[in-house]
């Protein structure tokens, strides 16, 4: 791999220091807002009196709306003051799932849901304020941990509101309860930030977004990590949109609530995959994602070759989810190696290109097993992973001279770098 589209800047060294634990919490919180009214479903339906199918478009808005603020508002970080940003994001977040709550009908639910996961984009400007402000060598811890306060919070988040809805008997407590912890991080979490990631900048909002396509031509580290980040989460999704279905089928026929029961059962290897932020540090990105390749491959065989094991599948899928959290944590920290003045958009288009993948393999997965059963699902995410190898295997070459220059887009233009990546 090209040492310079790796190596950190002078500029990001910390100039104050983060609260990285907070910002673990912080993130947990608010990527919750996207995933605890997935098991909700079921009730909502029931209470506006609308079908399941018509219910399920809440969780296709959020999704929507996800993607559209990593898009639209992510970019916003480089340039703007990080302080106002997260307090208007946390506002508005709250604003919208009090909306959520009273909803009247379904109608009302999905635009609140296409609000609210639109600006809870916080974590994905979380992520790349902790690493450029930890500094050289600790990049990936700071990645490492707020991205497992990413995963407990996505996991748990259905968990919790299932039992909230259980207890009160009715779906709107959830969305409550999530506006109030929504609430409390805007007390807390602005004053703790910096007032800006970089030096301000005077590039006009078009001109960040328009910007994208070129930082991805311009670096090859951005190019290796979104491949592989595309890859990786393309076979996890295929893995997690068939199972609840295979669950269902004979000779299983386990109930809608094992699927999420398995959210709790690969809590494990959710923890486990802390580790891949310090192994980042002393080993690098290059050797974290391909020992992740290899884990989401061995699990998808273990799951692959005893469908009907239910402890099987348990092992599989702790194996896929620290595979796959372990190259997520090293695909982030080599990107924002590239430099803190465009640490944001370089994430933007790092996650843009993940759920990409993870569009791709839903759809994959979902027509595969319709058509062909387990096993054909289970060898298209293999072949995914099969894809992020060969990724792998070509990244390790150096990149040859007449490669374009790594360059990195300054608020007001692009420069390039030098050979020791001195800006």
């Amino acid at each position: 791999m090209d040492p310079r589209a790796t190596a950190p800047t002078p500029s990001t060294a910390p100039a104050r220091p983060v609260n990285v634990l907070l910002f673990a919490v912080a993130g947990a919180v608010t990527v919750a807002n996207i995933y605890f009214p997935q098991p909700l479903l079921a009730a909502v339906a029931r209470g506006l009196d609308v079908s399941v199918r018509t219910a399920g478009l809440i969780a296709s808005a959020a999704q929507i709306g996800y993607a559209l603020g990593i898009l639209l508002l992510v970019p916003l970080a480089d340039t703007a003051r990080l302080r106002r940003l997260t307090s208007v994001l946390l506002a508005l977040t709250t604003a919208a799932l009090l909306v959520a709550a009273s909803a009247p009908g379904v109608v009302t639910l999905a635009l609140a849901t296409l609000a609210l996961s639109t600006t809870t984009v916080l974590p994905q400007i979380l992520t790349p304020v902790a690493a450029v402000r930890a500094g050289p060598g600790r990049q990936g811890r700071a990645v490492g941990l707020v991205g497992l306060g990413l995963t407990l919070g996505s996991t748990l988040s259905r968990t919790v509101a299932g039992a909230v809805t259980d207890a009160s008997g009715t779906w709107r407590a959830a969305y409550l309860v999530a506006a109030v912890a929504t609430a409390a991080l805007l007390l807390v979490l602005p004053r703790r930030l910096p007032e800006r990631l970089g030096s301000r900048g005077h590039t006009s909002y078009a001109g960040l977004l328009a910007g994208l396509p070129g930082l991805l031509a311009a670096h090859r580290a951005l190019r290796v990590s979104a491949l592989l980040g595309a890859c990786v989460f393309a076979a996890f999704s295929v893995f997690w949109a068939v199972l609840a279905f295979h669950l269902a089928a004979p000779p299983l026929g386990y109930g809608p609530g094992a699927a999420g029961l398995f959210g709790v059962l690969t809590l494990p290897a959710a923890l486990l995959s802390a580790t891949a932020g310090p192994l980042t540090d002393r080993y690098g990105a290059q050797v974290v994602s391909a020992g992740g390749l290899v884990l989401t491959g061995l699990g998808l065989g273990v799951a692959g070759l005893a469908p009907y094991s239910p402890v099987a599948l348990v092992a599989g899928a702790n194996l896929l989810v620290v595979g796959v959290s372990s190259c997520q944590v090293a695909n982030q920290a080599r990107i924002f190696g590239i430099g803190r003045a465009v640490a944001a958009r370089v994430n933007t288009v790092f996650m843009l290109a993940t759920f990409g993948g993870g569009a791709l393999g839903s759809l994959a997965g979902s027509w595969l097993y319709a058509e062909h059963g387990w096993a054909a699902a289970v060898l298209a995410a293999g072949a995914f992973v099969a894809l992020g190898g060969l990724v792998a295997v070509c990244s390790a070459r150096p990149a040859a001279p007449s490669c374009v220059p790594d360059v990195t887009r300054e608020a007001g233009g692009i420069r390039p770098r030098t050979p020791q990546g001195e800006s």
